[in-house]
Order: structure tokens, then sequence, then C-alpha cells
């Protein structure tokens, strides 16, 4: 079966090719506007994505900004933390 498969994209392969040596220069002009095929392909693609709904985009961004208030609080305690040892460290020294 992929073989066969194999087969047909080879003939597809080579039937295109021939097209586009018979054709020449029409199939440039046909190609048009590289942005304008860019920007149509890209409003193709957002029609295909599939979108959250309104409250997963809630509940996810409350868990990512949960995630950065604890996240913070961890980073400025350890910070704090750190700074009241190296403090003590350095009035030993004295």
């Amino acid at each position: 079966m992929a073989k066969e498969k194999n087969d047909t994209l080879k003939d597809e392969t080579k039937k295109a090719k021939k097209t586009e040596k018979k054709s020449g220069k029409k199939t440039e002009a046909k190609k048009g506007n590289p942005v304008v095929k860019w920007f149509k392909d890209l409003r193709i693609e957002f029609k295909n994505v599939s979108w959250p709904s309104w409250n997963t985009v809630f509940v996810n961004s409350g868990i990512v900004l949960g995630t950065i208030v604890i996240s913070s609080a961890f980073v400025g305690l350890l910070d704090f933390g750190l700074l009241r040892l190296a403090e003590f460290l350095i009035g030993l020294s004295q």
C-alpha cells in the first residue's frame, strides 16, 4: 500500500513538472503578489483555529497570575533571607 502511494506521488510530481515546463512564464504571472497570498492563507488558517472559550481564558489567566504572585513572593523572601545572612556574616568579620 505504501508503494502505491509512493508511485502515485511520483506520478503527480512528474505531471506537475510537465505542466510547469509547458506553461513557462504564464504560471509565474498567475502566482500574484506573495504578500496578498500570505494574508489570504493567514485568514484561512485563522478560521481553522479552535479558539478557547472565555471561561477557559479567564481560568488560565488566573492560574498564570497566581503562579507569578507565588513565585515573586518566594524570590522576595529568598532575597530578604540572603541579605540578612550577608549582613550577619559581614557583622561577624568586623
